[in-house]
Order: C-alpha cells, then structure tokens, then sequence
C-alpha cells in the first residue's frame, strides 16, 4: 500500500501501478484529494491517493489498511489544523494584549507627563527660548518672536519685522506650514492650543471672515439655516469658531465638496 501526490488522477494512478508494479486496472484506490486548478495560479491542489494492488492475497485486508490510512491521514490533517488555529488565535489574543498594555501605557505615560501642569511663564519661557533658536539662522529679517498666553487653553506666538509678513507665503501657504509645525510641537508638549500670529495676518483674517459672516448671520436669523461659501485654510476655522459661538444651540459643522474645498453649514438639530 503507497500514497501518491500527482498534479492529476491519471498520473497518480500510473505512478502508483509503476510502484506497485501491476496495472492500473488491478489496483485498490482510495481518493484522499482531488485535483484542483484554482485561479491565476492561486488555491491550487494536487491528486492525492492511496492504492494497493487487487492481486495481493489480502486484497480486503489492503482496502481495510486503505481505509484505515485515509482515516489516520484525516486525523492527523484535523489535529494539525486546531493546532494552527489555535497557535493563531493564540498570537491574536498575545497581539491585542500587547497592544492594550502598549495602550494603557501610552495613556499613563501622558497622565503622568500632561499632570506635571506646568506653570504658564515656565512654558511661555521654555517656548520663547526654543522657537527664537529655531529661527535664528532665517534668512528673513525679523523681530525677537514674541510668545505669551491667549487664553488658558492657548499660547499665542507672535512674528514681526521687515520680512515678517514673507512668512505667510502667497494664500498662505508658508503660514499654514508653520502653523502645522508649531501646533504639533506645542500641543504634543504642553497639551496647548496654538494662536499664531504673522504680521498681523490672523487679525486682518478674523476681521475680513466677521464682515462676511454678517450676510450669512443675516440668512440664519431668516431661514433658521445657511451655508458659507467655499472656504480657505485658516479661514475654516474661523469662521467655524466664530459660529459656533454665536449660536450654540445649533448643528454647526464643515463639510466638503467632491474636490475637497471646504464651507460651513448652520442648521437646526432636529434636521439631522
């Protein structure tokens, strides 16, 4: 009694005749695996059998082994396959253990950083210190870059001279960049939001974004909703600021269009 493993039936017969040195019409065949093409080359199987020869004395007997071999394979194949599935879900279930403690840590580790709760001068100090020799070596002209505290929650930082207003960049690109480049800094270290001001860049933002919210204030006190017009950078924010304020007990939220520009709807809860 053999098993053969051939890319089809016909040659796993004729290995097995070959072998057992009979013809194919005188063996004993228990199909173990069918042969399978898959696709594109892919959940491929080959012919799998187990043959004796009939003209064996014990030709019961060899189907009886062939039967016995079948099952034994099948067991064996069962076991190997809840092993593997269990050394899965046990890698699965050490993963997501090692993920939440690597969670849990992360989230101790901020705890315990963010609770130093350091005083407001120490960090306007620490900040001032760092961002003016970050910028030293600028090839623009500007002032010492002034840092002081907005509001409890936000550090404002401050850039004048010359060239200060160089920094915005044509539609305020570069300020946008910087903007980014602080924030993460100062938020990912003092839990801080940030104000940034360049040559009175934001200023001049807030007071342009308040005379054009004044038309869209006036379609909100009429239809109880509106929407502003595509908005850029900066701009979404505050004008999102600004709404949100003026009117707390309504749905205020930014949406997108299908390229992706921005502009604010304001709209009644109870339409959502």
């Amino acid at each position: 009694m053999i098993k053969i493993e051939s890319e089809t039936l016909e040659s796993a017969y004729a290995e097995a005749a070959s072998q057992l040195e009979c013809s194919v019409t005188e063996l004993v065949i228990e199909i173990v695996q069918a042969p399978k093409a898959g696709m594109f080359g892919l959940f491929k199987k080959t012919a799998i059998i187990v043959a004796a020869c009939k003209n064996t004395q014990d030709s019961e007997a060899s189907k009886e082994e062939i039967k016995e071999s079948v099952q034994k394979d099948e067991k064996i194949s069962d076991e190997l396959k809840a092993k593997e599935l269990e050394k899965s879900f046990s890698h699965k279930k050490e993963e997501k253990e090692e993920k939440e403690e690597k969670t849990h840590e992360y989230e101790q580790f901020s705890e315990e950083y963010f609770d130093e709760d350091l005083p407001s001068d120490t960090i306007v100090a620490e900040v001032k210190e760092e961002i003016n020799l970050l910028f030293e070596n600028l090839c623009f002209n500007i002032n010492a870059i002034e840092v002081g505290m907005y509001d409890e929650d936000t550090l404002l930082v401050e850039f004048s001279g010359e060239d200060a207003a160089l920094l915005i960049g044509k539609e305020g690109y570069r300020y946008k960049a910087l903007s980014y480049m602080i924030f993460n800094w100062i938020n990912g270290t003092y839990n801080l939001q940030l104000r940034l001001e360049i040559a009175e860049f934001l200023k001049n933002q807030e007071e342009a974004m308040d005379r054009y919210l004044e038309g869209v204030c006036e379609n909100i006190q009429r239809d109880s909703r509106a929407q502003t017009k595509v908005l850029d950078g900066v701009l979404v924010q505050i004008a999102l600021k600004e709404l949100r304020t003026r009117y707390p007990e309504k749905y205020v939220a930014i949406r997108s269009t299908r390229d992706g520009a921005k502009f604010i709807i304001i709209n009644d809860y109870n339409g959502y």
